[in-house]
């Protein structure tokens, strides 16, 4: 898949409707209002621009079961079976004209008795297609000049559900129909009249040939633009969320980042919308879709019809779907990671993280980009014996390194997962330097009344650290930060508590002074904070 140039969308359901109506005759506002039904803000989609996020599949088995219950795809095997120990074909390999109406019988496609439609012979003929295109059947030519073809090597193994045979021949499915769908959005239609002849007519001939490649290369790169939005999407929605608004979709790709919709945004969301409804469809035929596509009927106006306004009341899901409704399936998901992986993109799977011990499980959370800790860590800690696991964690946590602190956050968010049973691992560390203060604010948070209160130079240790930790895992995130920053222990006294803070022997002291005196609002606060922070500095 092709890198892509999607933009974010920067309007959402709280910022209130927007007074345009597009040429579907949907407000923009209706798009916008499934950001919330799939937890998506702004900073969601920031990540997602750059990063390929985890995703959860099913068991490759499972994956093999929903691709052989694919019809298109089942069509396929069923063919290569009816071919067994050999059929005729034409000269090109497709069925031959008697066979067509008995196999489209055979296939389900046509009542077993009278006459059998067009339509359900062309479905056969793109099945038995599909069928030599994977393989499933070979063509050859007998001794005595007749075309034959016979079941391939992989229709046994196919039939059996195979893991690994089921889901290559499906991938290599899935790539055909993808290419066929672009192929199919970008056939210009035919002019009228007959080609011109002599060397102005090559010129043209060749100029209609690079506006059908150029076409073809803008069809391929949305289509691969949207599936990867898709990808994303799917990945943080909640579970039963993952339907997207052919509307949202087509506003993620066009509208850029913080940005209204104008006039002209709002042409090209319903471009886009209508540039992909075909090429959806063609998809969802071999099951990496569940699609619903727009109603043709929006687009019917009579001769000097106005467009419909959309009014003041909001449109009603089930009149909202008829702009076109799509979900992405776990097959799908599958298939869009396997292309991502086949163009070097980093596209990790929940659970990843989570296979190595305690040590490559927080290592691992704090070193990866696109990660969901919270996930890995729910992961690790499912099933673990309480104790064990949270001595594991603990020792793991250790460590003045880079990313000790943000290990550390990790290490109790971990044990809030563990429970009450972690209790007796938590207090052996009590004493410890670096994971006491940590420890006893576990055991209070649990409901433990016993927990003695950390001496000063462990409680100031502590402050650093957990400042620390959110410095790294939010990057500085302001309003976060400010927070914080409201609730450090200064006690009417900054002079005094920012001079012992500065002595404190951690490698991210100065920094966290220095972001104090960037963010506290009290003035007077911030300054002392500064000159803790140089003093800090100095001393380092």
């Amino acid at each position: 898949m092709a890198g892509r140039r999607r933009k974010n969308a920067g309007a959402s359901a709280e910022e209130g409707p927007v007074e345009a109506v597009l040429p579907a005759d949907l407000e923009l506002q209706d798009l916008y209002g499934a950001f919330a039904a799939h937890g998506l803000d702004d900073e969601d989609l920031d990540d997602a621009a750059v990063l390929v996020p985890p995703v959860r599949l099913p068991a490759e088995d499972e994956l093999a079961g929903q691709a052989k219950a694919v019809p298109m795809f089942g069509y396929a095997l069923a063919l290569a079976r009816w071919a067994a120990p050999h059929r005729v074909v034409d000269e090109f390999g497709d069925l031959v004209e008697a066979d067509r109406a008995p196999v489209a019988r055979l296939l389900g496609l046509a009542p077993a008795e009278g006459e059998v439609p067009e339509e359900a012979e062309v479905e056969a003929l793109r099945a038995w297609s599909l069928a030599c295109d994977l393989d499933l059947v070979e063509l050859g030519t007998t001794a005595e000049g007749e075309h034959v073809a016979v079941p391939g090597p992989d229709l046994e193994p196919a039939e059996q559900g195979d893991p690994d045979t089921v889901l290559e021949l499906w991938l290599t499915a899935a790539g055909i129909v993808r290419e066929l769908a672009v192929e199919a959005d970008s056939v210009p239609e035919e002019a009228d009249g007959e080609p011109a002849g002599g060397d102005e007519g090559d010129e043209e001939d060749e100029d209609a040939l690079s506006g059908v490649e150029e076409a073809r290369d803008e069809a391929a790169e949305l289509l691969d633009e949207a599936l990867q939005v898709l990808y994303e999407t799917t990945a943080f929605a909640e579970p039963g969320n993952e339907t997207v608004p052919l509307g949202v979709l087509a506003a993620l790709l066009v509208v850029p980042e913080g940005e209204e919709p104008s006039e002209e945004l709002l042409g090209d969301i319903t471009d886009v919308m209508v540039a992909l409804d075909p090429m959806l469809g063609d998809l969802a035929e071999l099951g990496l879709l569940d699609y619903r596509p727009i109603d043709p009927e929006l687009f019917d106006e009579e001769d000097g019809e106005e467009p419909a306004v959309v009014g003041e009341e909001p449109l009603d899901e089930e009149e909202s779907a008829r702009f076109g409704l799509v979900r992405l399936t776990p097959l799908g998901q599958y298939g869009i990671r396997q292309w991502l992986l086949e163009d070097g993109y980093d596209a990790p799977l929940v659970g990843d993280l989570a296979k190595g011990d305690a040590a490559e499980l927080l290592r691992g959370v704090c070193e990866s980009a696109n990660v969901l800790p919270e996930e890995e860590l729910r992961e690790w800690t499912a099933g673990r014996e309480p104790v064990a696991a949270a001595r594991d964690l603990l020792a793991a946590a250790r460590g003045i390194d880079g990313y000790g602190p943000l290990r550390r956050m990790l290490c109790v968010s971990a044990l809030n997962l563990l429970g009450p049973g972690a209790e007796p691992a938590v207090r052996e560390v009590m004493a410890d330097p670096e994971l006491g203060g940590a420890a006893r604010a576990w055991l209070t948070s649990q409901g433990a009344t016993d927990v003695p209160v950390p001496d000063r130079a462990m409680a100031l240790w502590t402050v650093v650290d957990t400042f620390a930790a959110q410095l790294l895992d939010n990057g500085g995130e302001a309003e976060l930060l400010r927070e914080l920053i409201t609730d450090l222990p200064v006690n009417g006294d900054p002079a005094g508590w920012f001079g012992e803070l500065w002595r404190v022997d951690h490698p991210y002291t100065a920094d966290v002074l220095e972001a104090i005196g960037e963010l506290h609002p009290d003035r007077a606060l911030a300054k002392e904070a500064r000159k803790a922070a140089f003093k800090a500095r100095s001393r380092s």
